[in-house]
């Protein structure tokens, strides 16, 4: 945990995946360690995946990809949210991939999911893509299991 807070994994260029069900700190932790990047002077940007994949999309329909990828060869933390929330079309995940691959040894990639890694072929739809992304990821990454009951669920209202 101390090694997460200090941010030196950004500088290392090293992954995080933050991975458990849902209600258990994994996004509040992507957001806490990225605000503490930005207070040490990185650049950060935080996407749901979902909308990270519709912005690739957008821009290459509009042949302005190489433009938005070049921006995010700027930053030094990349925070995707939601991983494996929602299945992606090929071209989407083709898309995503470019923007992880180009992450790779270059910046850090910070992800929150609920999905095992035996089930991300569900959203990717492609073993050898799928395969090769995960490759990546965890090549220089750390998992961080989030386990425990959801903290919506807990405090919820409704019981």
């Amino acid at each position: 945990m101390e090694e997460m807070k200090s941010g030196s994994f950004i500088d290392r260029k090293e992954n995080l995946i933050l991975y458990g069900k849902p209600g258990t700190g994994k996004t509040h932790l992507a957001t806490a360690l990225g605000v503490k990047a930005c207070g040490q002077g990185k650049q950060v940007r935080f996407f749901k995946t979902s909308k990270l994949v519709n912005l690739l999309c957008d821009a290459q329909a509009k042949n302005g990809l190489n433009k938005f990828l070049k921006q995010l060869e700027k930053i030094d933390v990349l925070v995707l949210d939601e991983w494996g929330y929602i299945p992606f079309e090929r071209v989407g995940t083709q898309l995503l991939f470019q923007a992880v691959s180009d992450c790779y040894e270059r910046r850090s990639v910070i992800l929150t999911t609920n999905l095992p890694f035996n089930d991300w072929n569900t959203i990717f739809y492609d073993e050898k893509l799928t395969n090769a992304m995960l490759d990546r990821l965890v090549h220089h990454g750390y998992l961080v299991i989030h386990d425990g009951p959801s903290y919506r669920l807990t405090h919820s209202q409704m019981q």
